[in-house]
């Protein structure tokens, strides 16, 4: 049995016709479904990193790819991620889809240089003559026990930077589908995997290589009270939290905010416009993050209809603790359920 024939369900066609069937997959077998199909369907797309191709990278979201596409389109590339970051901004430049690998998301900032300098910056460099169509794909997030550098949550770094597009999946047929928008979109993508979530779940998807609008947002629950807004791994605590506060009479929307750059405002607002009040739960340090933004964006443009400030909970401003304390580090659901109670007795 070949290595690509080993992962569960996938059963991949050959000639890049759609799954007639649905298939019952894990978040990373997603990713690696859509690779493949993303692959099939264009010969411009390639895939880099370290250990991407003859092991199928240390998660096995490559796996198969070298065996079906050959090395000239998936490339084992040295443990330098400079070089990966730059490398992928000159293939995109020359109408190449480079989707490269960083291993986590602790060694992605040697690739700010090239991102922030020029990623981010070609379009507009080049007066719109150039553009730079590649994703850089990293595992990121807590709660596998990991050693340090292995479980950071730093997405506001590339949310910052104008000309980048942060995305974030939460579920399997998130991953999916915005992966594969992702590898079409013009611009660079950054995609962070949650890994905590890579084997949590598993969901019945198609692969028929039709891919989940980016900037959007997506209403996972729907509520009267207030919003819970989240995204990435953390989705699955909030949805959890919202069940229990549903045995407590509270109603509560849940919102996946899935593409953290741009941000999906007007969903985020209908929302609060209706409920009148809204809890953002991150995972990540909470100074000068991502809840921060969405919060400040909420109060200007909600202001009216807020019955209470918006509320954040989010992680501690140190580094994630080594596994013996990573979940006093990590809201659960019942942290979220009390900031919930407390925002609805807020005067």
């Amino acid at each position: 049995m070949g290595m690509h024939e080993q992962i569960a369900g996938l059963n991949q066609p050959q000639n890049g016709e759609p799954a007639r069937t649905p298939q019952v997959v894990t978040m990373i077998e997603a990713i690696n479904l859509a690779l493949h199909r993303a692959m099939a369907a264009d010969p411009n797309v390639v895939v880099l990193g370290e250990d991407v191709a003859t092991n199928g990278g240390v998660f096995r979201a490559t796996l198969g790819l070298k065996q079906r596409f050959g090395h000239k389109r998936v490339l084992d590339t040295p443990l330098a991620e400079t070089l990966i970051a730059g490398i992928s901004v000159g293939m995109a430049a020359q109408q190449l889809r480079p989707v490269a690998e960083i291993q986590f998301m602790g060694f992605i900032y040697a690739t700010l240089e090239h991102m922030i300098s020029h990623a981010a910056r070609l379009r507009n460099r080049t007066r719109g003559r150039l553009s730079c169509p590649m994703v850089l794909r990293a595992p990121y997030g807590g709660g596998i026990h990991a050693p340090e550098h292995h479980s950071e949550s730093t997405e506001a770094l590339f949310c910052h930077i104008p000309g980048l597009r942060v995305v974030v999946p939460s579920s399997p047929t998130r991953a999916y589908g915005l992966l594969l928008s992702a590898i079409e979109d013009p611009d660079p993508v950054v995609f962070l995997e949650p890994k905590r979530v890579y084997r949590m779940v598993r969901q019945e998807i198609y692969d028929d290589g039709v891919g989940l609008p980016l900037d959007t947002c997506y209403t996972l629950r729907q509520g009267e009270h207030l919003t819970l807004i989240s995204w990435g791994a953390m989705v699955h605590e909030t949805l959890a939290a919202a069940e229990q506060l549903q045995h407590q009479g509270i109603s509560a929307e849940v919102i996946d905010v899935a593409t953290l750059s741009p941000l999906d405002m007007e969903t985020l607002v209908a929302s609060v416009q209706k409920t009148g009040r809204a809890l953002v739960i991150q995972e990540a340090a909470g100074h000068c993050g991502v809840a921060a933004e969405i919060s400040a964006r909420l109060q200007e443009q909600a202001f009216s209809s807020l019955r209470a400030p918006v509320a954040r909970l989010t992680g501690f401003d140190i580094p994630m603790p080594y596994l013996r304390r990573e979940n006093l580090y990590m809201h659960q659901a019942g942290d979220i359920v009390q900031a919930a109670v407390n925002l609805l007795e807020a005067p």
